[in-house]
């Protein structure tokens, strides 16, 4: 008896077969969660990588096997279909992501799309409903903001959830990056609006419109914006990249059809205020996305380039020792740590996503709250963002956000 029950305590847990679509930047970021998760967190299923899909076969079957993956396939139908595939992570841009994310779960299988969800509120809607018919069937839709698992960021919003910062008065938010900074930096799909939506709005916007959400646990109801693009026409790419740039220049120009910069004032559900920033031409600015939380009894400040820091503010101290501290988020008490190394050695942003499949696998489990980011929450994101482009269009005239 003692040994039977011994097996089973030792039993290893059921697997969890992950498809992936998509295997270039963020593809390369999912592959290291899904391959890191198990052997970090005592996870209660085991991610296993049974497919990575792509167009093109010589580099599909390449990235398998720099990044573990078992199979290959050019057809994302196909590997919907493969009976080894219970999760679909949709890595591509966003004009596929409705198109895969619905069939997939019309096939019974979990869904993980990376944001913005999709490049129109339709198309937003209807996988949201798409997720909603699933989910009474027992399936699960997540939407991959990966910055809300930085530890430092999980730990501000529990913070304010316990009511740390008091009423909330003002969020601010920026997000700059400078890839774009020089005009002869060639078109990729990103600059393309019928495949990316958007430009530095979906891109980078689409974080910290939902990281201003998430901190504050209310929506944001109305918004004044611009929105500008800098450079109109860039030399057309000679081909792909595994990074957020484009390869050499092909010879000729081509539009650009999005925005290289956006700025929105807001008003919360609960009448504090926010304002937003972004843009991929701040020279210099390589990742910098930052936030401040102001509330009537301290402050929270956050900075991406010191991700294992929070910078805190109890406004009920005393003034004559009053002032901003430094909190390092290493400690095993703090969101994710527990698994991770003895304090203050940092994390990086590719933990993120180790974070991110953990959270999900979870979820499917049963062992933690149902999808979180789910679908219902990128759809608010997408009505911001189209809020956003409506005034910008209209001179910044104050625009609802539809709830």
């Amino acid at each position: 008896m003692a040994q039977r029950e011994q097996t089973q305590e030792t039993a290893a847990p059921p697997t969890l077969g992950i498809g992936m679509v998509g295997y270039a930047f963020m593809g390369a970021a999912h592959s290291q969660g899904w391959r890191t998760a198990g052997h970090v967190f005592d996870l209660p299923m085991r991610p296993v990588l049974a497919a990575v899909c792509g167009r093109d076969r010589a580099a599909v079957e390449a990235a398998a096997g720099r990044h573990g993956w078992a199979a290959a396939e050019t057809d994302w139908r196909a590997l919907i279909a493969r009976d080894d595939v219970q999760l679909v992570d949709i890595c591509t841009p966003g004009d596929s992501h409705a198109e895969i994310a619905v069939a997939a779960l019309e096939a019974g299988k979990h869904v993980l799309c990376e944001k913005p969800l999709a490049n129109t509120v339709a198309e937003a809607e209807a996988m949201t409903a798409a997720a909603g018919r699933a989910a009474a069937r027992g399936q699960s839709a997540f939407v991959g903001f990966n910055y809300r698992r930085v530890p430092a960021l999980t730990h501000a919003r529990r913070l304010i959830a316990e009511g740390r910062l008091g009423t909330l008065r003002h969020v601010r938010a920026v997000y700059l990056q400078d890839w774009l900074t020089d005009p002869a930096s060639p078109l990729t799909w990103r600059l393309d609006k019928d495949r990316a939506g958007s430009g530095a709005l979906g891109d980078l916007g689409a974080h910290v419109v939902d990281l201003t959400q998430y901190l504050a646990g209310e929506p944001l109801v109305a918004v004044s914006a611009l929105t500008e693009t800098f450079v109109r026409e860039r030399p057309r790419s000679a081909g792909p990249s595994a990074g957020i740039g484009g390869g050499a220049a092909a010879g000729g120009t081509g539009p650009v059809t999005v925005d290289d910069a956006a700025a929105f004032t807001g008003r919360l559900a609960s009448g504090a205020l926010a304002s937003v920033e972004v843009t991929r031409m701040a020279a210099g600015r390589k990742n910098a996305l930052r936030l401040e939380i102001n509330g009537e009894r301290g402050s929270l400040a956050f900075d991406l380039e010191r991700l294992n820091e929070l910078s805190f503010h109890d406004h009920t101290e005393p003034a004559v020792t009053a002032g901003f501290r430094r909190v390092l988020v290493t400690e095993p008490q703090h969101p994710y740590l527990e698994a991770w190394w003895p304090p203050g050695h940092s994390l990086g942003y590719e933990h993120t996503f180790v974070h991110q499949a953990r959270d999900v696998v979870c979820a499917l489990a049963g062992a933690d709250a149902p999808p979180v980011p789910s679908f219902a929450d990128g759809l608010q994101v997408q009505r911001v963002l189209a809020a956003v482009e409506e005034s910008a269009a209209k001179n910044s005239v104050l625009t609802p956000v539809i709830l």
